[in-house]
């Protein structure tokens, strides 16, 4: 299943040329060793032989192509699941989000993860999923087609956005973005659906202004566009720096009955998140395999469009929830009588307790 300063009303905002730099191993690091160096950590997972471990299985939904979910590869491969007593099967989803969370209800899928800009929708009608850990921010992009005199987030009043679908999570983001900059996003700009591949295209014609929509896609874009794309935010972009994107999804029956399952494999993803972090080119080479159209070195550039350090768990966790449910709220994706803060302690379980602590 996440690009960053502050954006102000009609000043040029691109995105921030102060991100994150990821810490980077130096020289030529074995994976090897530095998963072993783990060992016991900061979440509390015993350093036990994996070969002394009998693994309890589970089924895991993830987006194989979303290269922001990196460390589910590096869990898996690295052998982080099977430390933390997990045999985890990987499923590649393509389904709905709804399709998505009915699987994980229904027992095809133990847990899954997703953005939480399209999972608060379904997850308010009432599935029998918990929301029960994080994994970083990041993933969204607004940018502009620079031909059509757009430098600021201002320009936009008037013109066309163009986003893969009318319910994708950058729509539904950079509507509640906009709103919060002072443009209406129903009367003061026009969403026009478009496949993606054809986006570049689109703005050439001068069908659409603009483009909302998820890395590596805006990223593939702008690089061979040569310059003709302007970033103007992303969802890490001022008070959204220190909030999450992605969110790992547990079934209610599963929780129910083996809740260390569960919070072993919330702990695994965090692990193998600041595994990430400090280990890029291992990271980016694990996960490789699975990306179409673009190179390593692309790859390990997106890394740092990503906010991986932040990954919150208990009361933090929550309360961002609370805060997407009030933004959605605010644009009528939820419904207004949803109380944010009711809505957030339903569809969120602390599975780690006193462990859980913000990142």
């Amino acid at each position: 299943m996440t690009q960053k300063n502050g954006t102000r009303v009609g000043h040029v905002s691109p995105v921030d040329t102060g991100r994150r730099s990821l810490l980077r191993a130096a020289g030529s690091v074995a994976l090897a060793g530095p998963l072993l160096a783990m060992g016991g950590n900061a979440w509390g997972a015993p350093a036990v032989a994996t070969a002394k471990k009998t693994l309890t299985p589970l089924k895991f939904a993830w987006n194989q192509t979303a290269f922001c979910l990196t460390p589910i590869a590096v869990a898996k491969e690295a052998g982080i699941f099977a430390k933390n007593g997990l045999d985890v099967t990987l499923d590649n989803f393509g389904g709905s989000t709804d399709q998505l969370l009915e699987a994980i209800a229904t027992g095809k899928a133990d847990a899954a993860i997703g953005m939480i800009h399209r999972w608060l929708k379904p997850l308010e009608s009432g599935f029998d999923v918990k929301i029960v850990g994080s994994a970083h921010g990041g993933c969204l992009s607004l940018v502009a087609y620079q031909p059509a005199k757009i430098t600021r987030l201002s320009d936009l009043r008037g013109k066309t956005i163009g986003v893969a679908d009318m319910g994708s999570p950058a729509k539904n983001f950079f509507s509640i973005y906009l709103r919060k900059h002072g443009i209406d996003p129903e009367r003061d700009v026009t969403w026009r659906q478009y496949p993606r591949d054809l986006f570049g295209i689109a703005a050439e014609k001068g069908e659409i202004h603009a483009i909302a929509d998820q890395d590596p896609q805006v990223f593939t874009i702008k690089k061979h566009s040569k310059g003709a794309f302007v970033d103007l935010a992303t969802n890490i972009s001022g008070e959204y720096k220190d909030k999450v994107c992605c969110v790992i999804g547990a079934r209610g029956e599963l929780l129910r009955k083996n809740r260390p399952l569960v919070a072993a494999l919330v702990r695994s993803v965090t692990e193998a998140v600041e595994y990430t972090t400090t280990h890029v080119d291992e990271s980016a080479k694990i996960f490789f395999k699975y990306t179409t159209g673009i190179t390593l070195e692309d790859l390990k550039s997106l890394y740092d469009t990503l906010n991986l350090h932040h990954h919150p768990t208990g009361a933090d966790l929550r309360d961002e929830i609370a805060f997407y449910a009030e933004d959605f709220r605010g644009i009528g994706v939820l419904k207004s009588s949803t109380d944010p803060q009711k809505y957030a302690d339903h569809v969120y379980e602390n599975v780690l307790g006193a462990q859980a602590h913000k990142h």
